[in-house]
């Protein structure tokens, strides 16, 4: 199922690639479907910041997608790939028990529009499996949706507390 979602952040296109591009920043987020991720692994390729995350999913799921994943742990990994030179990414994540059969990937873009940033995210997410896939698609895109909200929510959040710590307001 593919998918498609724009967001506005309140920020210049290069220091939110910077953000995206930290593993830490993915860190701090408070996700309400998944722990706090386990970075798996970080390098540079030339101009991309590369990184792997672990998310175990948490709190109540989809009694199918668990029962998919029989004793196996509940777990998505994604691979992130920024571009620092363009403000664009990528990203592939998976099933960790069954990366075969659910995964998907998904590109994003950085967009400068007068002092803010538009954010824009095609993907798509495959779950290969017989009459179940497009029912738990939907799902999985509708949870990934609200997750790349969250994310740009707290992005301007940090660029907030950035701008406010750079500009001290108080009395002598």
């Amino acid at each position: 199922m593919r998918f498609h979602a724009e967001m506005h952040i309140s920020g210049p296109t290069n220091t939110i690639a910077s953000l995206l591009a930290d593993p830490t920043f993915y860190l701090g987020l408070e996700l309400p479907d998944v722990g706090k991720p386990e970075v798996l692994d970080v390098h540079q390729d030339g101009t991309w910041s590369v990184f792997r995350l672990r998310y175990v999913v948490a709190g109540d799921q989809s009694r199918i997608l668990r029962g998919l994943a029989g004793s196996a742990s509940l777990a998505w990994l994604q691979d992130v790939r920024v571009d620092l030179t363009t403000g664009s990414g990528q990203l592939r994540y998976e099933a960790e028990f069954d990366p075969l059969r659910i995964y998907g990937t998904g590109g994003f873009t950085l967009t400068p529009d007068r002092g803010s940033t538009i954010f824009r995210f095609d993907g798509e997410v495959v779950v290969a499996v017989p009459g179940l896939g497009r029912l738990l698609e939907r799902e999985i895109v509708h949870q990934l949706v609200n997750r790349l909200s969250i994310e740009t929510s707290a992005l301007d959040a940090r660029l907030r507390r950035d701008a406010e710590s750079d500009h001290p307001t108080g009395t002598l």
